[in-house]
């Protein structure tokens, strides 16, 4: 009962954060010039846009399934792509909740201990960050001063006044972090076998030893360079998937695919932020970023973000809808085995 209302509260708090965000992003608009530039977008190229998509989806599905190999399971491909699908769908819910959603529906489905499956998330999702980063660094050697101007004013400036307002001085974080985290480990380590009696703690523990089982498969993997082709192959969909959207829009189909890694860079940061899927903080962002860099009107910018954001949006509400029924489904042998037990 807490747990439903805790979820509950925390649905609700995420999605006021993006309503606020949204109302942040449109709060200066000419609705009526919005509205008049998507009634005239080519909306075509949002299928090849979510084709794209669909490709790097398959892709992280086959490279999941790479990593879970050294594991000893070999969980078939559809299984990991139905269950990859549920998890961005559970994300639409509760930001991040769609990873562990995801290790459970594969751990269900193919009998693989959860919690090594979060190592093997963890060891993803530490790629993804490594890639997304090389990408930033290349982009800001070279960038024109715009996108420098763009990244250092709308990214990094405030993320530096929210922590100084908070703390003083950004070394004063640093410092009450460590300290913070120092001593939390050592009495964690010191008391891990009284901790264990409690049911919490030992279930911490667990996942603990999961994921550094978990971490270890990346030194074992049999498939290295499939797995670093699937890598790239996920980031250039991404790329093409945010690029090929210009298109619809007449002001915005100059954009070339080079200049494009820069919508990409942004709207990575973007989706990171704890809201569901990115919403508001995506569109304002990328409003802002082609306003600041291509000079493009800040209406014309949104009607970008809202056809990129939303046809993805869809996308995943569809096929994870019909995942979700996939891999929760029951075969008749599943049936009989859970009957005989």
């Amino acid at each position: 009962m807490k747990k439903g209302i805790l979820q509950s509260l925390k649905f609700i708090a995420f999605l006021i954060v993006g309503a606020g965000l949204m109302w942040l992003a449109f709060r200066s608009v000419d609705f009526s010039k919005l509205a008049a530039e998507l009634r005239e977008a080519d909306l075509s190229w949002l299928l090849l846009s979510v084709f794209f998509g669909l490709l790097a989806y398959l892709s992280r599905a086959r490279r999941w399934a790479i990593l879970v190999y050294p594991l000893g399971y070999r969980p078939s491909f559809m299984n990991s792509f139905y269950a990859l699908m549920t998890g961005y769908l559970a994300n639409l819910a509760l930001p991040r909740i769609g990873e562990i959603t995801r290790c459970v529906a594969l751990g269900k489905k193919e009998k693989i201990p959860v919690d090594q499956l979060i190592g093997t998330v963890v060891i993803e999702r530490t790629v993804d960050f490594l890639s997304l980063l090389l990408i930033t660094i290349a982009l800001i050697i070279t960038s024109t001063d715009d996108i420098g101007i763009f990244m250092k004013e709308s990214i990094l400036e405030p993320i530096e006044q929210s922590v100084v307002s908070v703390f003083g001085t950004t070394w004063v974080l640093w410092i009450a972090l460590f300290v913070l985290g120092s001593v939390s480990l050592g009495l964690m380590i010191g008391y891990r076998h009284s901790l264990r009696k409690i049911r919490f703690f030992a279930k911490m523990f667990d996942i603990a030893k999961g994921i550094v089982n978990g971490l270890k498969t990346i030194t074992n993997l049999q498939n290295k360079w499939e797995f670093i082709f699937h890598t790239i192959f996920i980031w250039v969909n991404y790329a093409l998937m945010t690029w090929v959207v210009v298109f619809s829009l007449e002001v915005t189909s100059h954009i070339t695919f080079t200049d494009s890694i820069f919508l990409l860079v942004i709207g990575g940061l973007a989706m990171s932020a704890p809201v569901q899927s990115g919403l508001g903080a995506f569109h304002y962002i990328i409003s802002r970023g082609l306003l600041i860099v291509e000079g493009i009107p800040l209406e014309d910018g949104l009607v970008y973000a809202l056809l990129t954001h939303e046809s993805q949006l869809i996308f995943v509400v569809l096929i994870g809808a019909v995942s979700f029924f996939m891999i929760f489904r029951k075969g008749k042998g599943e049936e009989s085995t859970e009957n005989n037990s």
